[in-house]
């Protein structure tokens, strides 16, 4: 076996060692939108007030990433805030992202990098609460192609899937190429969505390799009866410092329009607190007993496996709710590389972010 064999199967074997065998949860990553749409349908005010009402968007509600923004509420945490949390499930960051700059919701749950696409658009958007320390993704070879794709070169000319174009995990492989001396070009993407598909989509050998993330790659697991070769993975500690040069890359938090948080501030310091509180209860409590605090239908039957799968992502969690700057200048550069809309934009980095409404 060659070095560089040895080196992926060895990053094969630092999945979280869950096997997901019978839950399917519905995943995506998240593009930007490209302008601000026209406003979606009136939504309820959200001013500071002990019965503040707040329309809340997530980018895919059974993604584990944004697993906080749903145990807050089902904890109770959003209530005891005074707050009147309404949670709309949009399936997707994009989509979660469009309703909120539209008007449709308040708050968005979805990735941090958003906030940096946006402001290159010269649309304020502000992240206020940081829930995740690494983006959770992963680029599998698909089986077919094991032992011919050995490295991020043997990509060229070659299909990688990803949630959908513009998503996190094209950005992802967009920055890959361009780290190993390659042009964006050199691989093509096509969108194989989450969940079932994503997994049908390597499993079918539909595409050459792919991005994905959990629960998705232990079903994959599962199905092909063996660990995956895995290229890169910032699933853990070690492969964020390889591929990023950062202890934390933030990825799944709670955004807004800025002069939503200026008008709002109260009804913002609520939410905020309520995510770090929820946040502090992941961090001292089972997979097991946070299983047991969710919707029944997001353990997809299976409430042992999921509870394995929870226990896996705390690694990935962060515990404060504080962004970093070495975090945030990590996202940064990873648009500044794979996003042809940021490239060199003077992007003030300190208008995305804010970590008031979590000390």
């Amino acid at each position: 076996m060659t070095q560089n064999e040895t080196r992926h199967r060895r990053r094969g074997l630092l999945r979280p060692l869950t096997v997901l065998a019978s839950v399917a949860l519905a995943l995506s990553a998240c593009g930007a939108p490209s302008a601000a749409p026209p406003s979606q349908g009136g939504t309820a005010g959200a001013g500071g007030g002990d019965s503040a009402k707040v329309i809340l968007g997530v980018g895919g509600q059974t993604l584990l990433t944004y697993l906080p923004t749903t145990l807050a509420q089902e904890l109770g945490y959003y209530k005891e805030a005074g707050l009147n949390v309404e949670i709309q499930d949009l399936q997707g960051g994009s989509k979660a992202l469009t309703a909120m700059v539209g008007g449709s919701t308040n708050v968005t749950s979805g990735y941090y990098e958003h906030t940096i696409q946006m402001q290159a658009k010269n649309q304020p958007i502000k992240a206020f609460v940081d829930m995740g320390r690494s983006s959770g993704l992963a680029l599998l070879v698909a089986p077919k192609n094991e032992g011919k794709i050995k490295s991020i070169a043997d990509l060229k000319g070659k299909n990688v899937g990803v949630t959908a174009p513009g998503s996190s995990t094209d950005m992802f492989v967009k920055f890959l190429l361009a780290k190993n001396g390659m042009q964006p070009t050199d691989a093509s993407v096509s969108a194989i969505g989450a969940g079932s598909s994503a997994v049908a989509a390597m499993e079918q050998n539909q595409v050459d390799a792919a991005v994905m993330l959990e629960p998705d790659i232990s079903v994959l697991t599962k199905r092909i009866g063996h660990d995956p070769v895995i290229l890169e993975d910032v699933r853990t500690e070690e492969g964020l410092k390889e591929v990023f040069d950062t202890d934390s890359w933030p990825s799944a938090s709670l955004y807004a329009k800025t002069d939503w948080l200026e008008q709002n501030k109260d009804t913002a310091g609520k939410l905020a607190k309520a995510i770090k509180r929820t946040l502090e209860f992941i961090d001292s409590h089972s997979g097991e007993e946070i299983a047991a605090k969710m919707p029944e239908k997001f353990a997809g039957g299976d409430k042992e496996q999921y509870a394995k799968v929870i226990e896996d992502l705390k690694k990935t969690l962060s515990k404060d709710g504080q962004f970093t700057q070495d975090g945030v200048k990590a996202v940064l550069k990873t648009q500044q590389v794979a996003n042809p809309e940021v490239g060199n934009k003077d992007i003030k980095l300190e208008d995305t972010y804010t970590n008031e409404f979590v000390k």
